[in-house]
């Protein structure tokens, strides 16, 4: 009897915590009883989930092997449950809608309006041009530094961070492309696909920054000055992977490894007498004016555009002009080179 007591005082203190890390919504017990609901019958009011018919390997519960679900739907992973949360939580916003409500959180995150399928479709498609504007400034960097611009009698580029730029329009590329697939649907390995890339993408920017402010060219140095960030990074990305992906600890350290270019880059900008230092100036405002859209978190309007989505809109102007920084920057270093040489 003592042991029966001790078993129901535990499953009770544990209750007790899964709702204190639960979100507003999903504790919220019409929601509970809405998803328990829809379970057995697959339905939320008239609105029924086919994926309800199959097993989540895809397999029809009851028919013939021919009605399994198509790899081209079984890929973004939705289920039977996944599938009711999403139609309760509209239903529930629905009636917390009529009683003057505010809109709540569930299993962390706001109630957006799927699109075909997509999660977040204004992230995904501010993601892909975040992309596609990312492809468009390296190839045009890529081919100033490669067919117009000087060669040394060496055959190499007279601008010494041309190959660090090459890294960082990869890790921006990589970066931009797990975002969108992120925002396509939120599973654990695309969420943490998201973060590492972002959070390497930081830390390489991070160096970069180091690098080109202190005009950094020697080989040994460079690595001497990369070697710490680039420890501190990987043991971040390896901590979010493989121990635990803690959201407040990875936002600190994001923000601080951004604020810290963004300082790095406008101390630069206000000594140096580089001809496109304006360039660097509006980069930096702009920037730490959207990094605000980070911490400034709000109810996405019409359940489509949330802080975080237009975060995402104000990096594509930004990332132009960034672009334009670089290639200038690579044509005054070879012009000045080249007089130097003289």
């Amino acid at each position: 009897m003592a042991r029966c007591r001790l078993l129901l005082f535990l499953a009770a203190v544990f209750s007790i915590f899964g709702l204190l890390h639960a979100s507003a919504g999903d504790a919220d017990p019409v929601y509970r009883a809405c998803v328990d609901q829809c379970e057995k019958t697959g339905c939320v009011g008239d609105k029924c989930s086919q994926n309800c018919n199959f097993t989540s390997g895809g397999s029809p519960i009851d028919g013939p092997w021919y009605l399994q679900e198509p790899l081209y739907l079984r890929w973004k992973q939705w289920d039977c449950l996944s599938d009711c949360r999403y139609h309760c939580m509209l239903s529930r916003e629905e009636e917390r809608k009529k009683l003057g409500l505010k809109p709540v959180k569930y299993h962390g995150k706001w109630p957006f309006q799927r699109v075909n399928g997509i999660q977040e479709p204004v992230s995904v498609a501010l993601s892909a041009l975040n992309l596609a504007v990312q492809f468009h400034g390296w190839v045009s960097f890529f081919i100033l530094v490669n067919y117009k611009l000087p060669f040394r009698p060496n055959k190499k580029p007279y601008y010494e961070y041309t190959g660090l730029w090459h890294i960082y329009a990869i890790f921006s590329l990589n970066s931009w492309f797990w975002s969108a697939v992120f925002h396509s649907r939120d599973v654990d390995l695309t969420e943490k696909l998201d973060y590492s890339s972002a959070v390497a993408l930081l830390g390489f920017s991070l160096i970069l920054a180091v690098l080109r402010v202190f005009n950094v060219r020697d080989e040994a140095a460079r690595v001497m000055a990369a070697a710490p960030i680039l420890a501190f990074v990987t043991t971040h990305i390896l901590y979010l992977n493989c121990y635990q992906l803690d959201y407040g600890w990875n936002m600190k350290v994001c923000m601080s490894m951004g604020m810290l270019q963004l300082i790095l880059w406008a101390v630069w900008a206000g000594v140096t007498c580089h001809p496109s230092r304006w360039k660097l100036w509006v980069v930096v405002i702009g920037g730490g004016l959207a990094t605000l859209l980070e911490l400034y978190d709000f109810p996405p309007y019409r359940g489509f555009v949330d802080a975080h989505a237009l975060w995402h809109a104000t990096t594509i102007p930004l990332t132009c002009l960034w672009w334009s920084f670089v290639r200038d920057d690579s044509e005054f270093r070879t012009t000045t080179l080249i007089k130097k040489a003289k």
